[in-house]
């Protein structure tokens, strides 16, 4: 016999009536009880950058960063400086010909070369090559002068005597590109010959015998070199040898001065009558060797 409808009925609202008792205090004993250890909070979000406005009062983008133009030529500059030095490496590490062949094929590189010396020679306290252009300002503005390896030509600009520039390569039509053992110069008829940080061919000595030949009888050798190319404590070649070599080229040695920590100068003069030794025992000059980096 089925249950009257209105008993069920009452039945359902008691047991609603009890769920929601019986959550009252479940909620009320949740609140007498000791808290629980709450988990930590989600990462918060990164906050959203500002943006500038600009003049308009309108957001500006916020720039991106990026590689800044310092550090651009930061990085320029150390390749141009890692260019320079396998450059300078190779010009003393192989003959004069093999360096004259070298650049003829790759003119580009010999520009290279020489921005990159016209900063290493700024970095040095004193450079040589001002210090021969007073010494021939100091001497006789009507001698002819044969510059070795005159990069920039610097003395030919500075002085008043007629001055032939020889390098290996250049884009100036006064400057005689050759190599510097073979040069179309005539036989006596330069006063001064220079070298000034030029020696630096593996066959250098030949460079010295073309500068012997061209040099007028009582004629002026003057030589600047790196300081460690002629230190024998740090594997250069001994000063003394070095000076007696050229002696026996034919040449007597009139001063030298050391005092530069960065490099030495020698005054040579060509003797009225001498022929050169048959054999000459020439130091090897140290190559400036540069350690990959």
């Amino acid at each position: 016999m089925e249950p009257p409808q209105g008993s069920a009925a009452g039945g359902r609202k008691r047991r609603r009536r009890g769920g929601a008792r019986n959550r009252r205090k479940a909620l009320s004993s949740s609140q007498q009880a000791p808290p629980l250890a709450s988990a930590p909070p989600p990462p918060s979000s990164p906050p959203a950058k500002r943006r500038r406005k600009d003049g308009a009062g309108q957001a500006a983008a916020t720039p991106k960063r990026g590689i800044t133009s310092s550090k651009l030529d930061q990085m320029r500059a150390r390749l141009s400086a890692g260019h320079f030095r396998m450059l300078n490496q190779t010009l003393y590490t192989c003959s004069g010909q093999d360096a004259f062949d070298y650049f003829k094929e790759n003119p580009n590189y010999f520009d290279v070369y020489h921005a990159g010396y016209q900063e290493q020679m700024s970095r040095w306290p004193e450079q040589p090559v001002n210090i021969i252009i007073n010494w021939l300002k100091s001497h006789n503005a009507s001698w002819t002068v044969a510059d070795f390896g005159c990069g920039n030509a610097a003395v030919a600009k500075n002085v008043d005597n007629k001055v032939f520039s020889i390098d290996l390569v250049s884009d100036d039509p006064s400057v005689i590109a050759c190599d510097m053992a073979h040069t179309p110069l005539k036989t006596s008829s330069v006063d001064v010959a220079i070298f000034c940080l030029s020696l630096m061919g593996t066959n250098y000595p030949s460079y010295l015998e073309e500068a012997n030949r061209v040099l007028k009888p009582s004629g002026w050798l003057v030589i600047a070199e790196v300081r460690s190319r002629l230190d024998p404590n740090n594997g250069g070649a001994d000063p003394e040898k070095f000076s007696k070599a050229i002696i026996q080229l034919g040449f007597s040695l009139v001063s030298k001065d050391a005092k530069n920590k960065m490099f030495i100068l020698f005054y040579f003069r060509k003797k009225e009558k001498s022929k050169a030794a048959k054999s000459i025992d020439w130091p090897q000059l140290k190559p400036c060797m540069y350690k990959r980096r």
